[in-house]
């Protein structure tokens, strides 16, 4: 049911999520647009330059991958604000990011879903090299500079105090663009908790599942990923993961997915204030995510076949 604490709430936690946000982007575009008048910038950038080469992108973009895939999708966009990026570029890195953020803290929360460690990273970086250099190697357009909404595009500056100001500036306008966004993410999320939707929602699931080649009882796992991330349906997810009795194949195909494919929303919307088509980036990642989950399921299909028939061979 939904009352005034329904809307109260949403907002309450809207506000306290882009304050916990805005304390991690603030600082990373404030140095990172010091950085870039500094030699130590430069240094970074040619040595990294080779690899991000391999992806169209240039030196300084692997600032913003390691920032993405060290800390989170906040800090890596607040790095990218302070580049001048193509469009190209800018999806390139998107989708990249999309399939793999926020490694140590998002894999530890998921392995208590009882998989390994090293399978979430393996698919996640994977899918975000493979992606990175089929866009690169197969997209020939998006060579126009992106714009990234109200944040300033570079600029001359003289001086210490005017790089601060422009640091400054460009960090605090990163953040209103995203409380535009996480404000009435939060109260939607809200919204969806306090009217139950969620076993409604997992019943519908039914056929997706069955394609994917789990059961029916990871529908409620799928939602909660989907809408509300590892980190914060990680809760959702563990609890949804021992009440429904899911099978070590259910288990793993599922999180397989949801590593490469979760919080669809939120991580898709963070990206619009940088200028690029997000429903093209959606759709990579749910593509991605579905061929690698499908392609693991028939090959897990596969050994049991090849199991069973072994030891009905044995047993004769």
């Amino acid at each position: 049911m939904v009352t005034r604490e329904t809307w109260r709430q949403g907002v309450s936690t809207g506000v306290a999520t882009t304050y916990k946000l805005g304390k991690v982007i603030f600082p990373i575009t404030l140095i990172v647009t010091i950085l870039q008048h500094t030699p130590l910038l430069s240094w970074i950038v040619r040595m990294f330059e080779p690899m991000m080469g391999m992806f169209g992108l240039p030196g300084d973009a692997a600032v913003v991958l390691v920032l993405g895939n060290l800390l989170n999708l906040y800090a890596a966009i607040g790095a990218m604000f302070t580049m001048a990026l193509q469009v190209k570029q800018v999806f390139i890195l998107a989708i990249m990011l999309s399939f793999s953020h926020s490694l140590p803290i998002e894999t530890a929360i998921a392995s208590k879903i009882g998989v390994k460690s090293w399978i979430f990273i393996t698919v996640r970086l994977g899918l975000a090299v493979v992606s990175g250099l089929l866009i690169h190697l197969l997209w020939n357009g998006g060579g126009e500079m992106a714009q990234y909404g109200m944040v300033p595009q570079q600029q001359a500056v003289d001086g210490w105090f005017s790089i601060f100001l422009l640091g400054v500036k460009t960090a605090c306008l990163a953040i209103v663009q995203l409380a535009i966004i996480v404000i009435p993410l939060m109260l939607g999320i809200q919204l969806l908790k306090d009217l139950k939707v969620l076993p409604y929602l997992a019943r519908k699931l039914t056929p997706f599942t069955r394609l994917l080649g789990v059961s029916e009882n990871t529908g409620v796992t799928f939602i909660a990923g989907l809408t509300f991330g590892i980190a914060y349906g990680a809760g959702v997810i563990i609890q949804a993961a021992k009440e429904d009795n899911l099978s070590r194949k259910d288990l793993y195909l599922t999180a397989i997915f949801l590593v490469a494919c979760h919080a669809v929303v939120e991580d898709t919307l963070l990206f619009v204030p940088l200028g690029i088509n997000v429903l093209y980036l959606l759709l990579l990642r749910v593509i991605g995510a579905f061929a690698i989950t499908v392609l693991t399921a028939r090959i897990w299909s596969l050994v049991e076949a090849r199991s069973r028939q072994a030891k009905r061979e044995q047993m004769l």
